[in-house]
């Protein structure tokens, strides 16, 4: 399913404010990590629904990645 630009800007919006929000990191530094990821490539390729899940579920997506990268 192709979604809608808007959609997907309101979605990674969402998501960085989440993030900030649950792992107590600035905003800047959120949308710095979210738009480095691959979850963004998922959610702007509509790869898997991603856009259609909660941007709790995708701010820990991010958190997992981020782990994942560190190690």
């Amino acid at each position: 399913m192709t979604a809608n630009r808007t959609l997907i800007g309101h979605k990674c919006a969402g998501v960085i404010r989440t993030y900030s929000e649950h792992y107590n990191v600035p905003i800047r530094v959120a949308f710095d990590l979210f738009y480095r990821s691959n979850l963004y490539i998922e959610i702007r390729e509509g790869i898997s629904d991603m856009h259609c899940r909660s941007d709790g579920y995708l701010a820990e997506e991010l958190q997992m990645e981020i782990d994942r990268r560190e190690q």
